[in-house]
């Protein structure tokens, strides 16, 4: 009882600091500043079916992230023992936190408009309960203007407080990536965006604790714009891959071996203006994960919906829409491969490898892997998924590798897990019907597989 009594003082004596959402970016930054002296955290995440329960897994000191995170398990275990951070559904917290960080995603439907119904929801509960001279720090990724349009006004209504004189607001964007969430916040430099000077000095000072590299003060405008420009530029650099991986196929030549040849070119940063580096990157299965398939889409809503005049992003739509073709293309080489095997597609059991997006995660958000299996499913195929990773998937999967090889007629490689990368070639073929392999991710060479009886097709491969 007395140490609780202690506790209990000396965490009304830290800095409070909430944060709302538990997930890919909410947990990690949670943990990391509750790692800092002086801080005591509380996160905050609905009691929903499907995400509930990371809080009683995330208050006995578990990590609900699942896949290899280097740190974040140990991190986590660490805080919790240390009486600095603990979770809970309840908003009330917010009343005596001197920092609210708001970790929710913003996800674009099929026409590319994003639905910020969780970030309003999140916005009023913050207002209703914040208290004056708090710092509200948007994380979540969001449309250009989204700040100062949605999430200031309803602050501003339900707490009868004025953004800037009564409390600041911050939009500061997370550049995580599954795999090495603890890393890229600690190590990447960070934007910081204030809708007033007072308000991005605040943020600066809060990011200080635990950002080692530089951090770059703006406005909240600029930094919402840099953050859906950034993961365009690698959407559309993706594209660029992928349509010339289509063109290399078409003239039999290898894609992998065209961008090595390119990639040649030095980076030579002594003269910026006349710099030859190419850095080309790699074509494959499809593009996933939370940022890239809808961070294009939030971009075109943002100049749509607040731009001064109308813009027409035709290479950045277009790139979108070749990126989300490629799980078409997967099957278009699956069923190649099985019209030389001699077999249909209409019945054929396809084995697809990889639910996740990214390799060696549980992440599954935008994964390619799905619209593939909806494709095959459509044209007649039976198609099986497995992921070593995944715990939940709203398409049916199995954790069983060899229950989803077992008399397949055709291997579609969607996700480069380790555990597929290790796998035997000629033990392989003995457990599947038809020796079809399709290779969405460059993981095995063409004269092995053929060397090893199959018929071998991959995304940019010469057919």
């Amino acid at each position: 009882m007395y140490t609780e009594l202690v506790i209990y003082i000396q965490n009304r004596m830290m800095e409070k600091i909430v944060v709302i959402g538990m997930g890919y970016v909410g947990i990690p930054a949670a943990a990391l500043f509750a790692d800092v002296e002086g801080f005591n955290v509380v996160g905050i995440q609905r009691r929903s079916k499907r995400s509930g329960w990371k809080i009683d897994w995330l208050n006995t000191g578990k990590n609900p992230i699942g896949g290899d995170e280097p740190g974040l398990s140990e991190l986590i275990a660490k805080v919790v023992k240390k009486r600095t951070f603990r979770v809970t559904d309840d908003f009330s917290e917010c009343k005596d936190a001197d920092v609210i960080l708001i970790d929710v995603q913003t996800p674009t439907d099929e026409k590319g408009v994003p639905h910020y119904e969780s970030l309003r929801e999140v916005s009023k509960e913050v207002g209703n309960h914040m208290k004056k001279g708090v710092m509200v720090v948007l994380e979540s990724t969001v449309a250009p203007g989204t700040t100062t349009n949605i999430v200031k006004p309803l602050l501003e209504e339900e707490s009868g407080l004025v953004a800037g004189r009564d409390f600041s607001l911050v939009f500061s964007y997370e550049r995580v990536m599954v795999g090495r969430l603890i890393k890229n916040i600690v190590h990447l430099p960070r934007i910081v965006g204030g809708i007033d000077e007072e308000s991005t000095r605040r943020g600066v000072e809060l990011y200080e604790h635990i950002v080692k590299e530089r951090i770059y003060p703006t406005d909240s405008l600029t930094a919402e714009l840099a953050k859906v420009v950034e993961n365009t530029y690698r959407d559309v650099n993706i594209a660029f891959a992928n349509e010339v991986a289509l063109i290399c196929e078409s003239l039999g030549v290898d894609a992998f071996k065209v961008r090595e040849l390119v990639n040649t070119l030095p980076n030579d940063p002594s003269d910026a203006s006349s710099n030859p580096l190419r850095d080309m990157h790699f074509p494959g299965a499809g593009v996933g994960g939370h940022c890239l398939p809808k961070d294009p889409w939030l971009l075109k809503y943002g100049v749509d919906t607040y731009g001064k005049f109308e813009v027409d992003p035709i290479v950045i739509v277009k790139s979108r829409e070749l990126n989300l073709w490629m799980p078409t293309h997967m099957a278009d080489l699956v069923e190649e491969g099985l019209s030389e095997a001699g077999r249909k597609l209409d019945d054929a059991k396809i084995a697809i490898l990889g639910v996740a997006f990214l390799e060696n995660s549980d992440d599954t958000r935008n994964t390619p892997s799905k619209p593939l299996y909806e494709l095959l499913l459509k044209k007649g195929a039976k198609p099986v998924l497995h992921d070593p990773y995944v715990r939940d998937f709203d398409v049916p999967f199995t954790e069983d590798l060899n229950a989803a090889l077992e008399g397949a007629d055709a291997i579609a490689l969607v996700t480069k897990h380790k555990e597929y990368v290790t796998l035997d070639l000629n033990s392989l073929k003995t457990q599947i019907r038809t020796p079809v392999l399709v290779d969405g991710r460059n993981v095995y060479l063409k004269e092995d597989c053929e060397k090893a009886g199959f018929i071998y097709k991959g995304v940019g491969k010469p057919h």
